[in-house]
C-alpha cells in the first residue's frame, strides 16, 4: 500500500515501465489504460504463461478435474518418514486416555472455564462472587463449588498441557556498547524488547490440528471446472504455491512427496486507547498456506499471534531525522528475522508431523507470502553497482536496511505485499470521496446552492425510505451523520445510494459507482474463474473510463489522486497467484486484532498492560487447543461438524487416483427454508376466518390451488389450475398455524459464514416488528431450475407464513405478492435488475399465490425506483414495498445475491 502520491508514483515508475499508465493518477483515473493480458506478464515483462507445466492447459474436460503437483504430493509416510502405500490405514492420533479431562476434574469444570475466560471474559472479582454463591448453594447438599477463587480458574487453565507454546523476549538497542551522554537522543539510549513465540511451534501446532481435516490442501493443484477454464480458490490453486514447489524440488530432489507449506505473514499496528495517552501495539500474525479460506476468515485457530513487535518512540524534531528512520525500518527487519530463526531447519530439510487427517507427512517450508520477482544476488549487484538515490527511485531499495529475508535460505527480496486491503480501504476513501464530493457537488454546479440542497435532502429522504433486510444497517437520516466510518461507507453504498441518486446525477457517474462496487464484489467472491477474471477487467476499465466525469463536471479537475486506487490493477495478477483473497486479505489480521490485542488489554489493568495480554492470549490458546483434543477424544461434540462426504479428486498425468487427501470442498446444498418452531398465538385456525382476519381474501382458493398441485404435480390437462372450478380443488379442513418469520440457510462462502461456507438469514413476515411497524420481505422463488439467475426466478413479497396438515404430510407454505422482471436482462446503467408487481383487474389488485417454501432461495431485497418527485413528508419505509410501481432488485445487499442476481 501507499501512504502517498510520492510512493505511487516511484511504484509505477518501477513496475510498469512496459505499460502506459505512468501518469493514470497525476493527470486521474481517466487515463488508466490497460488490457487484459497485461496482468499475465511478471515485472519482468515476460509473458508467464506456464505452457511447460502440467497445469497449462484442459481439452474441455467432462466434468472438472483437478491436476495435483507431480513432485510436493504430501505422501503419507509413518512417523519415520518411511513412505505408505495408498491404502495404508490411519495410525491412530495420541489424545491422551479417553475419559481423561485433565488438568479439569469433568466436563462441566472445562465447560464453565471456558465460558468465565473465553466467552464471558468476567472479571475476577465477578468470579469469585459467583464462587461464592455456588459454594454456599452447594453446601446444602455437602458440595462445594468447581473452583475456589478466579485464582484456582486460572491456574487450572494454565495447566493446560495442549498449546502452550510459551511467550520469550529479547531486547535491542541502537547503543549496544552502551555509549551515553547527554547529547545522545533518548531513542538511541532505549532498550526495545521484543515478545514472541516459536513459529516452528505454532506452524506444528496447526498442522496436527485435526479441526482442518476436511478443509487442508496437502499439495499445491489447478483447478478446471467442466468446460476446461482455470479456477482459482485457496491458496494452494495460485501459481505462486505450484512454482515454488518447482523450486523447491529442482533444488533438492530428495524432498519429492513431500508437503509445501507456505508461511503468511501479516502485521500492522493498532491503536488500543487514545485518550488515555495514544496506546498502541504492533503485532505479528501467522497462517500457512494450507488450511482453506473459509478456515482463515472463521478465524478458527487459523491465524495465529506470534509476536509483538517494538515501535520505537522519539520527540517531534526526530520525525524526519534520517538516521531514527532507518533505524525503525531495520528494528522492524531485524525481529522479524530474529523471530523467525526457528524456521531455517524446516526451509532446507523436510520435517515429519502428524497432519489434520491423521497421516504423518513430512512438510518444508519455503520463503513467504509476499510476492518475490528479485532475487538477492540480483538485489546484492543493484546495491553494489548504483547509487542510493537510484536505487530508491528506481527499485525501491533502502540500501541502509537489510530485509529479513536476507537470514534465510532462498530468501529473495519483496517490492510489496498483497494490496488486499484495496476493497475495505480503497472502497472506503473512493465511496466516501465521490458518494459525498460528486452528487452534492455536481447538484450545486448544475442547479444552483438552493435547489442542490433540496436535492440532496430528497436523497436523504429516499434513503431513509428504503425496505429493512437482514444484515444491513438502517440510515433513518440518510447519509447526514458526522462521523464517517469504513462500515458506515460500506454498508450505505450497499444499501441504497445508486438508486437514490439516480435521477439527479449523470448517468455516468451511476455508472461509475456500478462499476466499481462491482469490482469489489468480484473479488471478494469465494472462487473464481476465467469467465468472474474477464467481469473483474471489465469493471475495472469501465471504472477508470467513467471517472473521467469528475473532471468533466468541474467537480475535481485536476482529477483525482488516490494512490490505493492504483492496486486495483494487481489484482487480477495476484488472484492468479496466490488465489482468492477471500481469506487471505489483510481485514483478516486486521480483525484479529480485536481478539489477540483489543480484548486482552481491555481485561489489563492497563498498568504495564502487554504482560498481561501474553498470557491472556497463552490462556486463550491453551482454551481452545484443549477443546480440539477434548472433541479428538469423544468427549465433547464437535463444534462444527466435518464435511459429510467428498469429492474423490479426478487427478489427471498419472497422478494416484487413491488419494483423497488433496479433495476440495464437497458441494454443499444451495438452500433451505424452514418456518419458526413455534406458531404464533391469536390467529384464526381454519383458512376462510384467516383469510378476513389477516384482509386476504384470496388466502383459502390460492391455498387450494396450491395443494391440488402438490398432489398432481405432473397435471397436464388443457385447463390451467386456475380456472379448475372449486368443487375439483382438495378441500383444508385441518387448522392452520401461522409463523412470524422463517430461516434460510445456504451456501454463502463469499459472505462471513461458518468454516463450510454455510450463512443463516432471517425472513420477516410480522405485523408489529419491535412492536411498532410491519416488517414483510421479499424472497427470490425459484420457478425454472434450468435457467440460470434472475432468469428462472421471481420476486415474492411475502405476506403470510403458515403450514397446514394433509392426509398425514404437513405443508409449509408462504403467501406472496408475485414481482415480475422488466426487461430481459439488468438495467443498462445501475446494474441492477428492475421487476414490478404483477396485476390484475381494473382496479390494478396484486397478483398472489401460494407457494412452497422449498422453492425460497433466500431472502431477497427491493429498493423503490423512486422516480424524479420527491416523497412526500414522513413518509415510513415500512410502506415502501406496496405503493411504488417498480423496484431495484439490489444485488449488492450481501455478497451472494451478488452472485445470484444476474
Amino acid at each position: 500500500m501507499f501512504k502517498s502520491q510520492r510512493g505511487c508514483t516511484k511504484h509505477i515508475r518501477t513496475h510498469h515501465s512496459s505499460i502506459a499508465v505512468v501518469d493514470a493518477l497525476s493527470n486521474g483515473p481517466a487515463n488508466f489504460k490497460y488490457n487484459g493480458p497485461d496482468f499475465d506478464l511478471d515485472h519482468d515483462g515476460n509473458d508467464h504463461t506456464y505452457s511447460e507445466d502440467p497445469i497449462a492447459q484442459s481439452e474441455g474436460p467432462s466434468e472438472s478435474q483437478y491436476h495435483r503437483h507431480p513432485h510436493l504430493r504430501g505422501d503419507p509416510c509413518d512417523h519415520k518418514g518411511n513412505m505408505l502405500p495408498s491404502n495404508a490405514p490411519i495410525p491412530a492420533r495420541h489424545v491422551g486416555l479417553q475419559g481423561d479431562w485433565d488438568p479439569f476434574g469433568d466436563q462441566a469444570e472445562f465447560l464453565l472455564a471456558n465460558f468465565l475466560f473465553r466467552h464471558e471474559e468476567m472479571s475476577a472479582a465477578n468470579i469469585d462472587f459467583l464462587m461464592e454463591l455456588w459454594a454456599f448453594k452447594a453446601a446444602k447438599y455437602e458440595e462445594d463449588s468447581p473452583f475456589k477463587s478466579h485464582r484456582d480458574v486460572y491456574a487450572t487453565i494454565d495447566a493446560i498441557r495442549a498449546g502452550d507454546i510459551p511467550w520469550q523476549c529479547f531486547s535491542a538497542s541502537p547503543l549496544s556498547d552502551g555509549t551515553s551522554g547527554s547529547d545522545v537522543p533518548r531513542w538511541k539510549q532505549a532498550e526495545y524488547q521484543v515478545w514472541y513465540r516459536d513459529p516452528e511451534a505454532v506452524i506444528q501446532a496447526m498442522l496436527a490440528n485435526p479441526d482442518f481435516d476436511g478443509q487442508f490442501d496437502y499439495t499445491p493443484y489447478v483447478h478446471y471446472d467442466p468446460s476446461g477454464k482455470r479456477r482459482w480458490k485457496d491458496f494452494m490453486t495460485g501459481n505462486y504455491a505450484w512454482h515454488k514447489s518447482d523450486t523447491i524440488f529442482t533444488n533438492d530432489p530428495s524432498t519429492d512427496s513431500a508437503m509445501y507449506v507456505g508461511v503468511i505473514l501479516g502485521s500492522d499496528k493498532t491503536t488500543v486507547s487514545i485518550a488515555t495517552g495514544h496506546v498502541e501495539y504492533h503485532p505479528l500474525y501467522l497462517s500457512i498456506g494450507n488450511p482453506h479460506n473459509s478456515v482463515r476468515r472463521a478465524h478458527h485457530n487459523a491465524v495465529t499471534l506470534i509476536g509483538f513487535l517494538a515501535i520505537p518512540k522519539a520527540d517531534h524534531k526526530y520525525d524526519n531525522d534520517v538516521h531514527f528512520r532507518t533505524f525503525k525500518r531495520q528494528l522492524y527487519h531485524s525481529s522479524i528475522a530474529a523471530i523467525l530463526q526457528p524456521l531455517q531447519a524446516p526451509m532446507t530439510t523436510p520435517i515429519v508431523q502428524q497432519c489434520p487427517d491423521g497421516h504423518f507427512q513430512p512438510w518444508i517450508v519455503q520463503n513467504w507470502s509476499p510476492r518475490n520477482d528479485r532475487t538477492r544476488e540480483y538485489t546484492e549487484v543493484l546495491v553494489e553497482t548504483l547509487t542510493s538515490d537510484m536505487l530508491w527511485d528506481q527499485y525501491r531499495i533502502d540500501d541502509d536496511v537489510v530485509p529479513f529475508t536476507n537470514d534465510f535460505p532462498l530468501g529473495q527480496y519483496s517490492r510489496d505485499d498483497f494490496p488486499w486491503t484495496c476493497c475495505i480501504k480503497s472502497s472506503r476513501v473512493v465511496l466516501k470521496t465521490t458518494s459525498l464530493l460528486g452528487p452534492a457537488n455536481i447538484s450545486r454546479r448544475s442547479t444552483g446552492k438552493h435547489s442542490a440542497n433540496e436535492i440532496i435532502d430528497d436523497i436523504d429522504h429516499q434513503i431513509a425510505a428504503t425496505p429493512a433486510f437482514s444484515g444491513l444497517r438502517r440510515f433513518p437520516h440518510g447519509r447526514r451523520f458526522k462521523q464517517w466510518t469504513g462500515d458506515n461507507s460500506k454498508a450505505l453504498m450497499k444499501y441504497v445510494y445508486i438508486p437514490a441518486i439516480v435521477e439527479y446525477v449523470p448517468v455516468q457517474l451511476i455508472e461509475c459507482f456500478s462499476s466499481f462496487l462491482d469490482f469489489c464484489y468480484l473479488v471478494r467472491w469465494s472462487e473464481l474463474g476465467e469467465d468472474t477474471i474477464d467481469k473483474i477487467i471489465a469493471a475495472l476499465q469501465h471504472f477508470h473510463e467513467t471517472c473521467k466525469i469528475f473532471r468533466e463536471s468541474g467537480v475535481q479537475p485536476k482529477g483525482f489522486a488516490l494512490p490505493r486506487q492504483h492496486s486495483l490493477v494487481h489484482y487480477v495478477h495476484l488472484i492468479q497467484e496466490y488465489g482468492a483473497p477471500n481469506g487471505l486479505c489483510s481485514s483478516i489480521t486486521e480483525s484479529r486484532h480485536i481478539t489477540a490485542v483489543k480484548k486482552p488489554w481491555r481485561r489489563s489493568n492497563r498498568y504495564e498492560a502487554l504482560g498481561q495480554m501474553l498470557l491472556t492470549n497463552q490462556c486463550l490458546d491453551k482454551l481452545a487447543a484443549a477443546r480440539v483434543e477434548f472433541v479428538a477424544r469423544g468427549l465433547l461434540p464437535p463444534s462444527h461438524l466435518p464435511p459429510p462426504g467428498r469429492h474423490s479428486f479426478n487427478f489427471v498425468d498419472g497422478a494416484d487416483e487413491g488419494a483423497e487427501n488433496d479433495a476440495p470442498d464437497m458441494d454443499l446444498v444451495e438452500g433451505s427454508v424452514i418456518l419458526a418452531r413455534t406458531p404464533q398465538r391469536g390467529y384464526p385456525q381454519s383458512l376462510e376466518t384467516l383469510a378476513a382476519h389477516i384482509r386476504q381474501p384470496k388466502l383459502p382458493l390460492l391455498a387450494r390451488q396450491f395443494l391440488f398441485n402438490q398432489l398432481h404435480p405432473n397435471y397436464e390437462h388443457d385447463v390451467p389450475v386456475h380456472l379448475i372450478t372449486t368443487d375439483e380443488l382438495p378441500v383444508i379442513d385441518t387448522p392452520i398455524a401461522v409463523f412470524h418469520s422463517a430461516i434460510a440457510t445456504f451456501s454463502a462462502p463469499s459472505d462471513m459464514s461458518g468454516t463450510h461456507g454455510m450463512h443463516r438469514k432471517l425472513i420477516c413476515c410480522t405485523p408489529s416488528w419491535h412492536r411498532k411497524d410491519p416488517r414483510y420481505d421479499c424472497v427470490f422463488i425459484v420457478e425454472d431450475q434450468e435457467k440460470a439467475g434472475m432468469r428462472g426466478m421471481i420476486i415474492g413479497g411475502v405476506k403470510l407464513f403458515f403450514s397446514f396438515l394433509f392426509e398425514g404430510v404437513t405443508y409449509p407454505c408462504v403467501l406472496i405478492d408475485r414481482f415480475s422482471q422488466m426487461g430481459r436482462g439488468p438495467d443498462s446503467v445501475t446494474g441492477m435488475w428492475k421487476v414490478k408487481p404483477e396485476i390484475t383487474g381494473a382496479h390494478g389488485a396484486r397478483v398472489q399465490s401460494v407457494e412452497h417454501v422449498d422453492t425460497i432461495l433466500q431472502s431477497a431485497h427491493l429498493i423503490p425506483i423512486f422516480g424524479s418527485s420527491p416523497l412526500p413528508d414522513g413518509f415510513h419505509f415500512a410502506h415502501s414495498l406496496d405503493v411504488f410501481n417498480s423496484y431495484y432488485v439490489n444485488k449488492y445487499a450481501d455478497h451472494h445475491a451478488h452472485e445470484i442476481v444476474f
